[in-house]
């Protein structure tokens, strides 16, 4: 089959008179040639610098994110925080990276914890940290840089709150 003849089936339109039955349809080719216009090549391109992210791109899926854009982007979701989930989610997306938060971050979540009135997930941000930390060494050095922030805001450390507790649980007294 011909392109031509191709292209008039394509552009037949069906038709139907009122007096007729759905078996007599026909189709009738319109007389009408309309010319094809090339698309332009803002819509899509098949070149691999258009396909290309540009460089530094937050929104490439493969972009590496710095630690000091890290501190920024959690800091700033922090400070938006209106509810408990959003508070937990943030906390939960904070501490899945392969590396600790800094202080400045920890101080924002526990700011939004105070904010949305969460004493538990205060405490538990101090848990997250003990994880996350290599040695106690890291540890300590994180109790005393926020320690003025823990006393502000009246977070208990859970060590304190539970004394005989050994690894995450509790020992039996007797």
């Amino acid at each position: 089959m011909s392109s031509v003849a191709f292209a008039r089936i394509a552009r037949a339109r069906l038709s139907c008179s009122s007096t007729t039955s759905p078996s007599a349809y026909r189709l009738r080719p319109t007389t009408r040639v309309q010319s094809v216009q090339p698309v332009g090549t803002a819509c899509f391109s098949t070149r691999p610098s258009a396909l290309r992210m540009p460089e530094g791109d937050a929104h490439d899926p493969h972009h590496e994110e710095s630690f000091e854009e890290f501190t920024a982007r959690y800091e700033k979701e922090f400070d938006q925080v209106q509810d408990v989930f959003e508070l937990q989610r943030n906390l939960n997306n904070a501490f899945a990276y392969d590396l600790v938060p800094s202080t400045s971050v920890i101080t924002a979540a526990l700011r939004a914890a105070r904010r949305v009135n969460d004493f538990p997930t205060a405490v538990r941000v101090f848990e997250g940290i003990r994880a996350k930390v290599e040695n106690v060494h890291q540890y300590n050095e994180y109790l005393t840089e926020l320690q003025s922030m823990r006393e502000e805001m009246g977070v208990v450390l859970k060590e304190d709150l539970f004394p005989n507790t050994m690894g995450g649980e509790r020992t039996n007294p007797a």
